[in-house]
């Protein structure tokens, strides 16, 4: 199993308990199946953009961040990537914090930015 896929997968399903929705209820808002989505949470499945845009609003993410979780979209990347993740960090994140993560690995970028996004979760309920 592909670290990155099982990595995804933690974070989305970190996520969905945190929004918190079940499985079901995340395939009834999304329209993709709760056995497709428990083999993402699993690391069995690598979701495609077309999965990733459907479970993006239910999950509290903007498509952004998840393609940026997915490893659509680097920095390290070019063309229309690279211009969804200048205006992803310079929407979302400090440039200062968006610099130093242009450097570091996809792998790191996804982890922070997953955390990042957890953290905007939970400042959210929070606030309610």
């Amino acid at each position: 199993m592909n670290d990155s896929v099982s990595d995804l997968g933690k974070i989305l399903k970190q996520q969905r308990i945190n929004t918190p929705l079940t499985l079901q209820e995340l395939a009834a808002e999304s329209g993709v199946s709760s056995s497709h989505l428990g083999r993402i949470e699993r690391g069995e499945r690598f979701p495609s953009a077309r999965i990733l845009r459907k479970i993006a609003k239910p999950l509290g993410f903007s498509e952004d961040e998840l393609f940026t979780l997915a490893g659509f979209l680097s920095p390290q990347t070019s063309g229309v990537a690279e211009e969804g993740v200048s205006r992803y960090n310079s929407r979302q994140l400090d440039p200062y914090v968006a610099r130093m993560l242009a450097e570091e690995p996809p792998e790191i970028q996804r982890a922070v930015i997953g955390i990042l996004s957890l953290l905007k979760s939970i400042a959210r309920g929070i606030s309610k």
